[in-house]
């Protein structure tokens, strides 16, 4: 389907962002001709300069966003289009310009005494810039000179680009072949790979699955490159500003404490043999002699999935979120309603799903919906994100309003398990609460299990570049084979083609990003029981987490909403989850 055959009310409504291109064009033009902000530097030694320059690059900032906003969306919504790859780059070439033009400003206040930072944090004029002077101060030994600051901000651009090209070879120009699917020759697609791969058809999904790895294999080699110089760009960073590793990196970029991330990796290594049993029970449901990758996705009860409109799907949503209050239905409905989701898969449409929002704008959402299961809680994951957006813009100042990632998945994913808990709660059907117990454990082991060996794979994948082991395909592949078979066990095949899995991840480009689903699940299991058992206290608690953008660290704020992620029992929690829903599965006839 081509963009123009969608009805108006399933696309985002773009102009809320600018009216037009020409309206994007002089927006952008008048960016250009704004006043330069180096005309700050040597003037941050008082409290007023500061807050001088922090108001003027704020007010710049804001209207750069809107430009890159709109810019990305459009980009997104035909990756074909080479209007709108141009109007990424140049506003990925005004950012570069606008880091290389403020870089003066971190070198100049860290080279300021710690008692004069320290009068900077307590003073009631910079109150909303707390935060950040504190995360500056303890960075100090980290920061680089003026000079230095200032070539690296200037290689932004470039060291992007590995991550820009994955993008390219993964939208646009993979040769997916085509496939007979439902009577028809159809191109295969991201979208529809993973509908086949749902679907009951045994022999479609082997079909599918050999001929979508056997595209990525055909480019393996460019992919293994590409990579490979992703992780070499998170080595370059780590070594220039003096850390241990890229891990090192990545958790004290975001204020997170190792012992975080050394829970989870424990509690789900100590937990493997759940999984291992898990897919045990899938091949004894379906009664194969081997199970194979491609046999994972499936649900194990038949017949019982949740074939939704879009429409429908939304509705139920609705309801399965009503815990959370009227005020938050009553922005899901708005952002249903005024357009701020892009429903449909389209040609040329980037794959996936996610939810973008800035400061001063409402947040956007785009889908690719098809009638699965999986799409309606997809709907409620996103939304989650966007309203996440949502109340830390209108609750907090610009510079403490976007959130870490760290916390970002889980508003997206409590929606998803307050949604999950209302269907097994309003279903007395056996068949559908089987159904909605083994959804339960895939969201389980797709966002902790899977997400946890990605995370292996990509601390694991770093490490051997920081020894000096170059990456490709064939240490890459059997690192990735090798994690696989730690995870799923014995009772799985693990064939040549889920040994390339690494290659087609879009998250391996955001250094360490996907451990975050991991701990977000976690917290997640642990809030929504809370909203559940305490009613309106712990939505109230809840609803301080979502307002609190970066205030402080995000460790902190999941405290607040009850989720502590420096504990293992909280992780132990979300394994009991686990467990408690695989033996119910098994005790239901």
């Amino acid at each position: 389907m081509e963009r123009n055959e969608v009805q108006e009310q399933y696309k985002w409504k773009i102009q809320d962002v600018f009216e037009s291109d020409e309206k994007w064009e002089a927006a952008f033009a008048a960016l250009e001709q704004r006043e330069d902000l180096t005309k700050f530097r040597g003037k941050l030694g008082t409290a007023e300069g500061l807050l001088a320059y922090f108001k003027a690059e704020e007010e710049i900032t804001v209207k750069a966003l809107r430009v890159y906003l709109y810019a990305f969306m459009k980009h997104d919504e035909d990756v074909r289009q080479t209007k709108y790859n141009s109007y990424v780059s140049r506003v990925m070439s005004f950012l570069t310009k606008l880091d290389a033009e403020t870089s003066f400003a971190v070198p100049e206040l860290t080279a300021l005494p710690d008692e004069v930072l320290e009068g900077y944090i307590k003073d009631p004029k910079l109150k909303d810039y707390d935060y950040v002077l504190r995360r500056l101060k303890a960075r100090k030994k980290h920061i680089l000179s003026d000079k230095e600051e200032k070539i690296l901000a200037q290689t932004g651009e470039a060291m992007s680009a590995a991550g820009d090209v994955f993008t390219m070879l993964n939208n646009a120009e993979i040769d997916l072949p085509e496939i007979e699917y439902e009577g028809e020759k159809v191109k295969l697609s991201h979208g529809l790979f993973s509908l086949i791969m749902s679907g009951k058809d045994r022999e479609k999904r082997k079909e599918a699955y050999h001929l979508y790895y056997g595209a990525y294999r055909k480019i393996i080699n460019t992919l293994a490159t590409t990579y490979y110089a992703n992780v070499k760009t998170d080595i370059f960073y780590k070594t220039v500003r003096g850390y241990d590793s890229c891990l090192q990196m990545a958790l004290f970029e975001e204020d997170v404490d190792r012992s975080v991330y050394d829970n989870l990796i424990k509690a789900v290594n100590e937990h493997t043999p759940l999984m291992h049993k898990y897919i045990e029970l899938r091949k004894k449901v379906f009664g194969y002699d081997k199970l194979y990758m491609y046999d994972i996705h499936p649900a194990l009860v038949e017949d019982a999935e949740l074939k939704l409109t879009y429409e429908e799907a939304y509705e139920l949503v609705l309801k399965g979120l009503s815990p959370l209050g009227e005020e938050y239905i009553g922005l899901l409905k708005k952002g249903r309603d005024e357009r701020w989701i892009d429903v449909c898969e389209t040609e040329g449409k980037r794959s996936g799903a996610y939810s973008i929002g800035i400061f001063g704008n409402h947040p956007f959402v785009l889908l690719n919906y098809q009638q699965t299961t999986h799409d309606v809680f997809t709907i409620a994951h996103e939304m989650g994100h966007s309203l996440h957006s949502y109340f830390s813009n209108k609750n907090q100042p610009f510079v403490k309003a976007d959130y870490k990632i760290f916390v970002a998945e889980v508003a997206s994913t409590v929606n998803e398990v307050l949604l999950l808990k209302y269907l097994l709660k309003t279903t007395e059907d056996k068949k559908l609460r089987k159904y909605l117990l083994n959804y339960f454990m895939d969201m389980i082991r797709t966002t902790l299990f899977r997400q946890t060996q990605f995370a292996e794979f990509e601390e694991k994948a770093h490490a051997m570049a920081e020894r000096g082991e170059p990456l490709n395909k064939d240490n890459l592949s059997a690192l990735y084979q090798k994690l696989n078979e730690t995870y799923y066990g014995n009772a799985i095949v693990h064939d040549e083609d889920i040994a390339i899995e690494w290659a087609r991840i879009p998250h391996f480009y955001r250094n360490f990003y996907v451990y975050k689903y991991a701990t977000g699940i976690t917290a997640a299991i642990c809030i929504a029981n809370k909203i559940m058992k305490e009613g309106k206290t712990a939505v109230d608690n809840y609803f301080k987490f979502l307002s609190g953008g970066c205030s402080t660290d995000p460790v902190s704020l999941l405290k607040i909403a009850g989720a502590d992620l420096t504990k293992e029992e909280t992780f132990l929690a979300a394994m009991d989850e686990f467990e408690n829903a695989l033996n119910e599965f098994e005790k239901i006839s």
